[in-house]
Order: structure tokens, then sequence, then C-alpha cells
């Protein structure tokens, strides 16, 4: 079996359409995701040989806000680190290269927040609190 392998990268949309869906997440069309990928302000990828088995993404506006999305592990890798792999390598991407001032966001599904809260992360709330539209 191939190693696991952590790669700067951007996946394709097609296998980030497959990945999500597989792992149960909402899903998008394929040209909704290769607009959307290629607006990435990092992502890496993970894969097993040529298989990608997770993914992590930023987004933003380069300056001010940032987003943390699209972190997800395929189901028969969950529970072997993989999340915490791409978070290390998230925010390292985030703490070389954004401003010191930059705001970065996340949405939490489930009981994400206790991976998201090893890097920092915390409730807004009651400060505020998260909204969303899924059109």
């Amino acid at each position: 079996m191939s190693p696991i392998e952590y790669r700067s990268q951007t996946p394709e949309p097609q296998e980030f359409v497959a990945l999500r869906a597989v792992a149960g997440m909402s899903t998008n069309t394929i040209a909704a995701a290769e607009v959307g990928l290629s607006n990435s302000w990092y992502a890496v990828c993970v894969r097993v040989g040529s298989v990608l088995i997770g993914i992590g993404r930023i987004i933003g506006d380069g300056g001010c806000a940032f987003q943390i999305v699209d972190v997800v592990v395929h189901p028969q890798y969950q529970g072997q680190g993989i999340g915490y792999g791409i978070m290390e390598r998230l925010m390292t991407a985030l703490h070389n290269n954004a401003p010191a001032s930059a705001y970065v966001s996340l949405i939490a599904d489930g009981n994400a927040h206790r991976l998201y809260s090893k890097f920092g992360f915390n409730f807004t709330a009651p400060a505020s609190v998260g909204m969303a539209l899924r059109l």
C-alpha cells in the first residue's frame, strides 16, 4: 500500500465532489467546484498513491478575512490524525503568509470543534453567531 502523502495543491473538481459525497458532506456541481477551487487561497490534498483521501482549503481576500473550508477525510481513513495533519498545514500557510491582523473563521460541523480548538479556534457566541444560506 502506498504511504499517505500531503501535498500543497488544489484537488481536481471531480475528485473534490466525490470525496465530499462519500464523506456525507454537501455536494456541489462540477462547474461550481471548477470555479471555487480555482479561487482557493491555499489548499492541501492528502493522497494514497493518486487517490484523494483528504482535503482542506483556505479561501478569502488575501488580507483581512480568511475562512477554512472543506476539511474532509475519507471515512475509511478517519481517526488516524489526517484531519489534524490537514489543519497543521492550513495553519502553517496562514501563519507564514497572511497578515498578523487577519481574521480567520470556519464552521465546525458535529464534533469538529474539538479538532479546531487545538489550533486556537474558539466559539464566537454570544458575541456573534454564525449564519448561512445555501442557494
